[in-house]
């Protein structure tokens, strides 16, 4: 497990997978990676935000495929910076009450609701870390009580981690309280797979 200091505050990183700690082989049901399934329709918001915006949703050349992100101590600490930035700095506020309308993705201004806290994650992490947007992909999940939600997962040579405006941890996602349904392809994120291995919820995390 790694720990560092941003923005004042002591966060933790829990890269399980490189340095297997006893906590996650304890709970872990699902492997660090994510199985990707079968195509999955496109939540119809995103289909609004690619019309509004084509370049997010261009398919990425072969010559431009991303290799998983490497992790590093430099890096981790720019990653944790701006996910502790975002979800600080945002206020969390739904569509309905910004827009009038139940579904609407963009890039946020002041506020906005959890997919435009992923949206403005994923564009930081790609201009300041330069991390490739092949590895930074919009993904819907179910929480606990059964409410949709997105969230951002990064995907690296540890596994796949989620960046999250409900938790300021960054943690693997087999370690979240969430039910996985589906995600931006890593070579068209124009386009959406079903998780096949998503949807067993840790009991060890929902209890946390």
């Amino acid at each position: 497990m790694v720990e560092f200091r941003a923005i004042g505050a002591t966060l933790l990183l829990c890269l399980a997978a490189a340095f297997g700690t006893n906590e996650a082989e304890a709970v872990e049901a699902r492997g660090p990676f994510m199985q990707i399934g079968v195509n999955a329709p496109r939540p119809i918001g995103h289909q609004g935000l690619c019309r509004r915006e084509p370049a997010e949703c261009r398919p990425i050349s072969q010559h431009a495929m991303s290799k998983p992100v490497v992790l590093d101590q430099d890096l981790i600490h720019t990653i944790a910076t701006i996910n502790v930035s975002v979800n600080s700095r945002l206020k969390a506020q739904s569509d309905q009450d910004l827009y009038g309308v139940e579904e609407y993705w963009t890039y946020p201004g002041a506020a906005g609701d959890c997919e435009d806290f992923v949206l403005r994650k994923r564009k930081r992490l790609h201009e300041e870390a330069k991390i490739d947007l092949g590895n930074l992909l919009i993904t819907v999940v179910k929480k606990a009580n059964g409410e949709g939600h997105a969230v951002l997962t990064l995907h690296t040579t540890d596994g796949d981690f989620i960046l999250d405006n409900l938790n300021w941890r960054i943690l693997p996602w087999n370690e979240t309280p969430y039910a996985f349904l589906k995600r931006q392809s890593m070579v068209d994120p124009g386009r959406w797979n079903r998780i096949a291995n998503g949807r067993d919820v840790l009991v060890g995390a929902v209890d946390r």
